[in-house]
């Protein structure tokens, strides 16, 4: 039980740097899962168009949650890809939560980010190193970008992006650091709840 322990390696106002670094690490992983965990925060139509053509299974909810006159929930229900803009606006903002193939659309999801937080998360597993009497853990390790923000649980709107690594749940700090200085940098504050 419990939760990993993410640590902030790397930040930039540049979507592409942010990727790029996390993709190096994503190579240091020994094993690396199938899926690949997507988050998006979709704040205007064109951010909505932009995903739905990156991600077409993907499921579009309401980004807060609404109640109806008597207090039940509302979900949004409407097809984004035939609804238009003038119908689809009052809806906003919205988010996705999807699981993806690894390798499939990671690339061209950056390249449709809007101003909304957005996440991308690689779950793997960091290789063994007996010697430092330190083991990847399956169920903690990965990857982690948040994009527009700098807490791994998408707490609050930044103007820059930060690259995670997770780590088991107490925590590793001389494996972010070696993590961090494999793309030239260092850990930049204390480890966040992670995933």
């Amino acid at each position: 039980m419990g939760n990993s322990r993410a640590y902030p390696i790397f930040q930039t106002t540049d979507a592409s740097a942010a990727y790029a670094q996390a993709k190096r690490l994503c190579a240091l992983l020994a094993e690396c899962d199938d899926e690949v965990g997507l988050f998006a925060e979709l704040r205007t139509v064109t951010d909505v168009r932009q995903m739905a053509a990156v991600v077409p299974e993907a499921i579009f909810n309401y980004a807060d949650m609404r109640t109806g006159p008597a207090g039940e929930d509302i979900w949004f229900d409407l097809d984004v890809t035939t609804t238009d803009d003038a119908s689809l606006q009052p809806h906003l903002p919205l988010d996705i939560m999807e699981d993806v193939p690894t390798a499939s659309v990671e690339e061209r999801f950056v390249a449709a980010l809007g101003q909304g937080m957005t996440a991308i998360d690689w779950h793997g597993l960091w290789p063994d190193e007996p010697e430092a009497d330190r083991y990847g853990v399956a169920k903690y390790d990965g990857v982690q970008i948040v994009f527009h923000g700098d807490h791994a649980q998408w707490d609050r709107w930044t103007e820059h992006h930060t690259v995670f690594v997770h780590v088991d749940k107490w925590g590793d700090l001389p494996r972010a650091q070696k993590l961090a200085a494999h793309i030239g940098s260092e850990v930049l504050g204390e480890p966040q709840l992670g995933w």
